[in-house]
């Protein structure tokens, strides 16, 4: 007996449940099982070799899933292994197997990149070459600089003297109290090639401490001019040089320092784009030996001096009266080998021996492969003659570069105090006289 078609009193045919309407059937490719079956399947085929783990997270529908992959690869560890100068390493290891010997040198800057004031900031970078305390960095970075200091990576701070430095070679020579130090192995840049990779350490900026940068050698040999005039030979490099590398080591891809980050090309605030991917480092093997001078006598032994300010005639000069190209005299250190040999104030030199001389930077050069003691031709012009005179050229040592710099702040302090530089006049340190010449008021001078 029933008492309505959803209430049955034979518990052998219980009620039917109320059923809702119909609905169309949705036709459906697999379950979300099969799904998550066939994404794990994935997993496994496609992690044997990349080591992916899979994680599912589950989906906002009803059915499916989503699947992140994650890398299951152990992290290498850097081994930090003896620099041999045969094994080569990767470039993480160049970084550790060096980070220790990379040193931040304080300066005198006031203020960061973004001209905000700071204080202790590095203006420098440089490496320690000895265990004993010997810092080699850039000359331009400690020129000026009283107050020395250098940062290590460990936090270690240590004041630092000047030991000496050959400026047209841009490089110093620092020494703090500390033993124990790790030094660079030195390798050779003579053996680098155009494409090898190079690692730079440095301290961009001042602030961005102790930071990698790599890159490859660009090309070799290139003789640029600096912001103060001066030639140097250097390796171009398209690792990035910024503010701050300056000093900072080079390394090959066997840890071996073979050059000092020095420099990079700048568009000296012009509208261009910016210049990237130009840098330049001091080839290593051209300063060893004047570095090893340094430390043993305070200054560049060998390097010849001459005892004269020279400058550039003036385009006027040549195209009006007819003078010829070459580096005008403009003072002469008093006991030099140029006043033995009879050069004046006034004179210009076109030849050393059988070089052309047409600018005082060529003349510097020229010299520069020559040693102290060598006797050498000098062809000047004087009077509207031409003459020559045997120079045997004197040696740079401390004394020496100090008269030339005495030498030459006199020269700055009449020209400062308007003197016409068609004077003539004797002075206890040197003799300064006439000629138009480019520039004010002098070139350059050794």
């Amino acid at each position: 007996m029933y008492y309505n078609d959803y209430n049955r009193t034979d518990d052998l045919f219980p009620a039917p449940l109320p059923q809702p309407d119909p609905v169309p059937p949705v036709k459906k490719k697999g379950s979300w099982r099969r799904w998550a079956a066939l994404c794990l399947v994935c997993a496994l085929l496609g992690g044997v070799g990349g080591g992916l783990a899979v994680r599912s997270i589950p989906a906002l529908q009803e059915h499916g899933s989503t699947t992140i992959y994650e890398s299951g690869r152990v992290p290498t560890a850097v081994n930090v292994s003896r620099v041999d100068g045969h094994t080569e390493l990767s470039v993480s290891q160049v970084y550790a197997n060096n980070l220790q010997s990379v040193v931040g040198i304080n300066g005198d800057v006031k203020t960061n990149y973004w001209g905000q004031v700071v204080s202790n900031p590095v203006s420098g970078s440089g490496f320690v070459i000895t265990k004993d305390g010997y810092i080699l960095t850039n000359y331009h970075v400690i020129d000026g600089v009283e107050d020395l200091k250098v940062s290590f990576a460990d936090g270690s701070v240590y004041d630092a003297v000047l030991v000496g430095g050959e400026e047209a070679n841009d490089i110093a020579v620092l020494k703090i109290d500390a033993t124990d130090l790790t030094p660079v192995v030195v390798g050779s840049s003579d053996d680098m090639k155009v494409g090898e990779q190079v690692v730079a350490i440095g301290n961009p900026l001042g602030e961005l401490t102790f930071s990698l940068s790599a890159g490859y050698v660009a090309a070799l040999d290139r003789n640029i001019t600096m912001s103060d005039g001066s030639a140097i030979n250097v390796m171009q490099i398209n690792a990035a040089i910024n503010s701050g590398n300056s000093g900072g080591p080079l390394f090959n891809l066997f840890g071996e320092c073979i050059g000092i980050t020095n420099a990079k090309y700048s568009n000296n605030g012009s509208s261009a784009a910016s210049i990237e991917g130009i840098g330049f480092a001091i080839p290593i093997n051209d300063v060893l030996d004047m570095v090893t001078d340094i430390i043993e006598l305070g200054y560049v032994s060998g390097k010849p001096s001459v005892g004269i300010l020279m400058n550039n005639v003036s385009s006027e000069a040549t195209h009006r009266y007819g003078i010829p190209q070459g580096a005008y005299i403009e003072a002469i250190l008093e006991g030099s080998c140029a006043e033995r040999a009879g050069i004046q104030v006034g004179d210009i030199v076109t030849h050393l021996n059988d070089t052309a001389v047409e600018t005082s930077e060529g003349l510097q050069d020229a010299i520069k492969s020559y040693k102290a003691g060598d006797t050498v031709t000098f062809t000047l012009y004087r009077d509207n003659q031409t003459l020559t005179v045997e120079v045997t050229l004197d040696e740079v040592t401390l004394e020496r570069s100090e008269a030339m710099a005495q030498l030459q702040q006199s020269y700055q302090e009449r020209a400062s105090q308007g003197q016409s530089s068609q004077q003539q006049g004797q002075t206890q340190q040197g003799t300064t006289g006439t000629w138009p010449f480019s520039g004010w008021p002098f070139g350059f001078g050794w």
